[in-house]
């Protein structure tokens, strides 16, 4: 096997792939020994999915030599609906790379489940992109308040607007029939650090993003309860779940200029 990456808790991949598999239909995965690197693109180019599973999240991992992955995610979720907290998940690939296996284990109940997927060829190369890149904005907010913000104000218009200032961050929309803005500022809660909300700028931004493609980005919430928003006016914003053991799932989305979408 060049490839063999267990998770001691099966919902960790799920969740990984669950977040972003509505973004894009397929996706290839680079294995190396410092872990699994994945880019994909949507079909209209204008949102970018990032995924980095690195070695310390799973139980064990070893990969003999760079190998790519590539899948169909809607195959790959179905095959993922197995997972549960009481099993398992053990990815193989063979030394001449056709298939995935997936193999389900619950030692309590003395069960294993082996599913094969066949891989795909995708032609995609990966670009350079940095989660460490420079912004005018940066903000780090609990991801289950940015999620409940976005579901209630997307409901109102198909154009989602973030405008940040001294006085902190303002998410509004403006619909035919409704608008709707919430304003939140910085905050610390002592009791709870994953409700706190803090904003470094260097500048003020006002940005317009297709509520469409914040509505997916939010379903990344489930492997994070924080996220981390950045903002310049000059490039795609990024969206940014990291995992509690490294690594994570990151959305860069380009804004709307002139109410259409502007490519990557």
């Amino acid at each position: 096997m060049v490839l063999e990456a267990k998770f001691d808790d099966s919902t960790i991949f799920k969740k990984i792939i669950d977040s972003f598999k509505d973004s894009v239909t397929q996706i290839n995965f680079v294995c190396s020994e410092s872990g699994i690197e994945a880019q994909a693109i949507d079909d209209s180019r204008v949102l970018l999915v990032t995924v980095s599973i690195p070695p310390s999240c799973f139980e064990s991992y070893r990969c003999d030599r760079p190998t790519t992955i590539g899948v169909y995610l809607a195959s790959l979720a179905k095959l993922l609906k197995s997972a549960n907290t009481n099993s398992s998940l053990t990815l193989y690939v063979a030394d001449k790379p056709d298939e995935l296996l997936l193999l389900f284990e619950e030692p309590k109940n003395q069960k294993s489940m082996e599913y094969k997927l066949k891989l795909v060829d995708i032609t995609a190369d990966m670009l350079e992109v940095d989660s460490d890149m420079k912004s005018d904005v940066t903000v780090e907010m609990s991801s289950v308040e940015f999620t409940k913000t976005v579901r209630d104000l997307t409901q109102l218009s198909d154009s989602f607007t973030v405008s940040v200032t001294k006085d902190g961050i303002v998410f509004s929309v403006q619909g035919d029939t409704a608008q709707g803005k919430v304003l939140l500022q910085p905050r610390e809660d002592l009791a709870d650090e994953s409700n706190n909300l803090s904003i470094s700028m260097s500048k003020t931004i006002d940005l317009s993003f297709a509520s469409k493609y914040l509505l997916d980005i939010i379903k990344a919430a489930s492997i994070s309860n924080k996220i981390f928003l950045k903002f310049s006016d000059d490039t795609p914003a990024l969206f940014e779940f990291k995992m509690e053991k490294g690594g994570g799932v990151g959305f860069y989305l380009a804004p709307k200029y002139d109410d259409e979408d502007e490519n990557m």
